[in-house]
């Protein structure tokens, strides 16, 4: 299964708000005693779900916990098929940026995550996970002394502001907008169009920074999920005096254990220490090993090949965001000694074929593709059952509540589709034979594999379909364009914390349809619109039933994106890698705690 490219806190957060909950690592370096079926149910997902804690002062207090073993020294390779999509902090809503932002970038709040799966909201640079006040509206954050860039700068409440306003500003558009529009309403942006570049400011009773170690956050209701929200990627510090606005991209300021020390665009970069990180200030990161390098050259088969042949250079190699490739799953399963050096666990996301409904207007049309996809045979493209399971409907069995018998579509009795129901509805519609489709893909062995399926699935019931390759590094941002030209494309989407709110809020509110923004059916359905409001000011339990209300709208009478599968993760990793598990924070191999046997 390849990397999930899908857009989330990439770092994905699968954390929960309070009465939500967050689902349990399932493996770490003891994988290999058991070589049988090791692929998790739906409802394993949700049974083995833990709540969320908030972390005080005294959790949010480095140096963090020594790993059992570890030791100081070397180079770990990171293996990866393409560049990073971004390395702005502004603009990373993707799980490959999430993992380089676990090294390299620091946030006010991250997780901290134990042997067993837990996690608890801590602050990063701040001093603990918040102080809440005026009824849930008001947050207070107080920064950690000795918080430095790269260069050495101190960090101050100055730079966290201008972290946040700088979002505002349309130079940022790939990022999360959570933070934004609680502040601010929707459209955001007319709020401080220019973001902080030409020296204006949100007012104060909206953000303050009342000297240079606090910064205070006001809304106009509870926003009780504000520590998980700020804990995201795209929430890190960007400090002030080193913007370069678009440029930034390219070599943002480090705050975390590594920094880049060079980058060669669709080649490589390489990290090294950041000797300005004091790790007596950080509670969750180590900086065991002396750099990291990547190579963006190679290709997820290829990956796999060198990390099974456990062979020179590979021994210290692992992959990053990428999985095991599907045709070499049953190898690394089936050897005790490869099958040990895995990890193993459910993903929050689910993998959707979705509609532009600009293009795709007619739902009989949409309900005759849902019917026809081939569901088990895109999840044998992405490593069978240990690569996904099959999906009936938009919300992951990670979410609490999740209803494992929900199947509008029939997919469970017919898990490869119902071309003859697909052709009745077609028929219904008046749609001609030899219509055509304009469908894109991304440009890697499984979405290749995949157009091959959806290619010859919709021209058994009439379709001409067009198939449009796009670079796995710019997919979501191409898609991501109101006017992109395409009819339809996979999506994947993760929660960016456990609750459902973070699946409907930013994919299927009408009020969010804009260039960078994950609506990208565009859907737009006032019904759908008026629930997420609802649903928004609620306790937890009433605001599940809302959401839940909300989702078989989506599902059931609009049809916007039909489920394909909800997504698995198996990964692999040399044999001198030390410290590796299962994270529960970002559904891949856990990068904060790594170091080598043998430096």
């Amino acid at each position: 299964m390849n990397p999930i490219r899908s857009r989330s806190a990439r770092a994905i957060v699968i954390a929960a708000a309070a009465g939500s909950l967050a689902l349990t690592g399932c493996s770490s370096n003891d994988s290999g005693k058991d070589a049988k079926d090791q692929s998790k149910s739906k409802q394993d997902a949700a049974s083995q779900s833990k709540p969320v804690v908030y972390g005080d002062a005294g959790a949010s207090t480095g140096p963090a916990a020594e790993v059992p073993g570890a030791k100081p020294g070397g180079t770990i390779n990171i293996y990866t098929q393409s560049d990073l999509s971004h390395m702005d902090p502004g603009q990373i809503y993707v799980s490959d940026a999430g993992q380089f932002a676990n090294l390299v970038h620091r946030k006010l709040t991250n997780y901290q995550e134990d042997d067993k799966g837990n996690l608890t909201v801590v602050g990063d640079i701040a001093t603990d996970a918040g102080k809440s006040s005026n009824d849930g509206k008001t947050w207070t954050y107080t920064l950690k002394d000795g918080i430095k860039d790269e260069d050495g700068n101190a960090i101050t409440s100055a730079d966290v502001r201008h972290t946040i306003e700088r979002q505002y500003s349309k130079v940022i558009f790939d990022g999360p907008s959570f933070v934004q529009t609680w502040l601010s309403g929707s459209d955001y942006r007319k709020a401080l169009p220019d973001g902080p570049y030409k020296g204006k400011h949100l007012p104060d009773s909206v953000l303050s920074t009342p000297d240079a170690k606090t910064v205070v956050f006001n809304f106009d209701k509870p926003r009780p999920d504000l520590p998980q929200a700020l804990s995201m990627a795209g929430y890190a510090i960007v400090p002030e005096k080193a913007d370069t606005k678009e440029k930034y991209d390219k070599a943002p300021k480090s705050l975390g254990p590594y920094k880049i020390a060079e980058h060669k665009p669709g080649k490589s970069l390489k990290l090294v220490k950041n000797t300005n990180w004091d790790a007596k200030t950080d509670a969750v990161r180590h900086q065991y090993v002396d750099g990291y390098d990547f190579t963006t050259t190679i290709d997820q088969p290829s990956q796999t090949k060198r990390l099974i042949a456990d062979q020179g250079e590979a021994k210290n190699a692992m992959q990053f965001t990428d999985s095991v490739d599907p045709a070499q799953t049953s190898t690394v399963i089936g050897d005790a000694a490869v099958n040990k050096r895995t990890i193993k666990g459910y993903q929050p996301y689910v993998w959707q074929m979705s509609f532009n409904l600009d293009r795709l207007k007619d739902k009989k049309v949409r309900d005759a593709i849902t019917y026809a996809i081939p569901n088990q045979s895109m999840i044998q493209a992405d490593g069978g059952k240990y690569g996904g399971e099959l999906a009936g409907g938009l919300f992951a069995p990670t979410l609490p509540g999740f209803d494992a018998t929900y199947d509008p579509f029939g997919k469970l009795k017919k898990p490869n589709g119902d071309p003859a129901k697909a052709k009745a509805l077609l028929k219904e519609a008046g749609v001609a034979e030899g219509t055509k489709l304009t469908y894109a893909y991304s440009n890697t062995p499984r979405g290749q594999k995949q157009m091959v399926i959806i290619k010859d699935a919709l021209a058994k019931i009439g379709f001409d379909v067009q198939a449009k390759e796009i670079d796995r590094a710019t997919f979501y941002e191409q898609i991501g364009k109101i006017d992109n030209g395409f009819d339809l494309y996979m999506t994947g989407w993760g929660q960016d914390w456990a609750s459902q709110s973070t699946v409907v809020t930013p994919v299927y509110d009408g009020t969010l349809v804009a260039d960078g923004q994950p609506n990208y059916s565009h859907i737009n359905d006032p019904q759908v619109n008026k629930l997420i409001e609802e649903a928004l000011v609620l306790e937890p339990e009433a605001a599940a039933k809302k959401w839940e209300e909300a989702h078989k709208r989506i599902v059931e009478e609009i049809n916007p994106a039909a489920p394909v599968y909800y997504s698995k993760q198996l990964q692999l990793f040399g044999s001198n890698i030390g410290g590796a598990r299962y994270s529960t924070n970002s559904s891949y191999i856990d990068i904060n705690r790594l170091y080598l046997i043998q430096p």
